[in-house]
């Protein structure tokens, strides 16, 4: 109970009193504090280092948050959001067709290529451009883009899976690339749901059946090739494919006179995607090509972290802290892209005298918040990891529910997610805890491991640090409650059915 007060404490008082994730994250922080040195023997020390290491993965967050905005400004400052937003319904007047787009297929194809919160800062203000409520805005790319994180980022989540249980790719593909693959449909009806309910995913059946195998056979087939590097974009890009096919069918097919431009923006739509091909090119080439990402990747900033001890004997073993490459990380990626989108519009005219200064003023007020809401999660988070008290709430899981574990790993993996907003870290935490209960009970290790990732992936939805990204971009600063209280229901369906799914899993004896 003492383990789990400081997660109940931001869920109360985000969910249940409407708060900010600035005050709820250091109320969370305090609570983790207090219950680490009274129940789980916290000495100075071990608090002291557990902040530092907070600090490091937040600057590690950040620096995406802070050049996802910059470029967000960049672009919003010549009107060109606008202009996308209209020519995305030019290209489908289907709500359902442009909800899939951004909030599902696109929102994936940016996990793919950079993860981090940048699907949810990039795609959030587009899908507000096209008159979506904010909270909608934000909800749906969160929920949308979950199905391709493990798989995303190069892989990243996926790589630290096998780092910290030694087992091979060819092991753990089959069986993660299949649940993540089930996930993707279950993201996609959620997304759809949140906007327009139950008569909205009838309406949008076939466009989901569709694209949604389209892209988990994609992800499968590259993942159980060796090719699992490469498995959130390569999906999410025959994924976009197929959606240029799928508008063109009876159902979403635009009927009647296509509507003009309203906004009075003279930016014609090609010009106005040209800063997100920029980002497109120049983060692919970041992370695809080897020259590249080992030049950028040459200057490194990380920590080294001696081995703590608590009062209580729980060994923190030494090591570095979370590694951030100056030039070559997910955040200068982006910075790169809003010089060149800025460099780009400048020469065609599209910015106004003192644009600059406006960019980087409403760059800083909407990023200011994010970052104390950001700060104050992590380090909670950290000081709970540190002590021992999210291995605890995982053991006690894994052991009080006996032979129906296999429904709750998942859950595990959500948990992770949650406290940390990475799937990256909740398969380092609870990776060999997953591995070693599997083992123990002499299930499947590859099928736990693949409801760890799943859930861990699914915890994106959820998880207040991205939902805060989130908000930030659409002007909700401080008022992420309503849609954490949407995301959360969702998250929590989906884990259920992957938990049941999981269970069915183990309990018919597949390996």
């Amino acid at each position: 109970m003492f383990a789990f007060s400081p997660i109940a404490a931001v869920l109360i008082l985000m969910v249940g009193f409407n708060w900010g994730g600035g005050r709820a994250g250091a109320a969370g922080w305090f609570t983790a504090v207090i219950a680490s040195v009274l129940f789980f023997g916290a000495t100075p020390n071990l608090l002291a280092y557990a902040q530092m290491k907070g600090v490091l993965l937040s600057l590690n967050v950040l620096y995406i948050i802070w050049m996802a905005l910059l470029l967000y400004h960049t672009v919003n400052e010549t009107g060109a959001v606008q202009a996308i937003g209209t020519g995305i319904e030019r290209f489908s007047q289907d709500k359902t067709i442009q909800l899939l787009i951004f909030g599902w297929v696109f929102a994936a194809f940016l996990q793919g290529v950079a993860g981090y919160g940048v699907p949810i800062a990039v795609v959030a203000p587009l899908l507000a451009a096209l008159n979506f409520n904010p909270v909608v805005a934000v909800a749906v790319p969160a929920v949308g883009h979950c199905w391709s994180v493990t798989f995303g980022s190069m892989g990243a989540s996926f790589q630290a899976m096998m780092a910290v249980t030694g087992l091979s790719a060819e092991y753990l593909a089959h069986w993660s690339a299949v649940m993540l693959g089930i996930s993707g449909y279950l993201c996609a009806v959620a997304a759809v749901h949140i906007y327009g309910g139950w008569g909205m995913v009838r309406h949008s059946a076939l466009a989901i059946a569709i694209i949604g195998t389209v892209m988990a056979s994609t992800q499968y087939a590259l993942a159980v090739s060796g090719l699992w590097t490469l498995g959130g974009f390569g999906a999410s890009l025959t994924g976009l494919i197929a959606c240029v096919v799928v508008a063109r069918l009876g159902p979403y097919r635009n009927k009647g006179e296509v509507p003009r431009a309203t906004n009075g923006s003279e930016m014609s739509f090609g010009w106005a995607l040209s800063a997100y091909g920029l980002l497109i090119l120049i983060v692919s080439m970041g992370v695809l090509v080897p020259p590249i990402k080992q030049f950028l990747g040459q200057i490194m900033l990380s920590l080294h972290f001696p081995e703590l001890i608590s009062n209580t004997g729980w060994v923190v073993p030494a090591g570095s802290g979370q590694k951030i490459k100056i030039f070559g990380h997910g955040g200068a990626l982006l910075g790169y892209s809003a010089v060149a989108a800025y460099l780009l519009y400048a020469s065609r005219g599209y910015y106004v005298s003192g644009a600059v200064r406006t960019i980087l003023r409403k760059t800083v007020d909407s990023g200011v918040p994010t970052s104390l809401g950001i700060v104050t999660m992590v380090c909670f988070a950290l000081v709970m990891d540190q002590c021992g008290m999210t291995y605890l709430l995982a053991e006690g899981v894994s052991r009080m529910f006996g032979s129906t574990y296999p429904f709750f790993a998942s859950w595990i993996g959500l948990l992770g997610a949650f406290m940390t907003g990475s799937n990256t870290n909740s398969n380092v935490v609870f990776g060999v805890l997953q591995q070693q209960t599997a083992e123990l009970a002499g299930i499947s290790a590859a099928v736990i491991l693949a409801a760890q990732t799943t859930g861990g992936a699914l915890g994106s939805m959820i998880a207040p640090a991205k939902i805060i990204v989130g908000c930030s971009t659409v002007g909700l600063n401080g008022q992420e409650a309503p849609v954490l209280r949407t995301t959360i229901k969702y998250g929590l369906i989906i884990t259920t059915l992957i938990g049941v799914i999981t269970l069915v899993v183990v309990m018919l004896g597949f390996k």
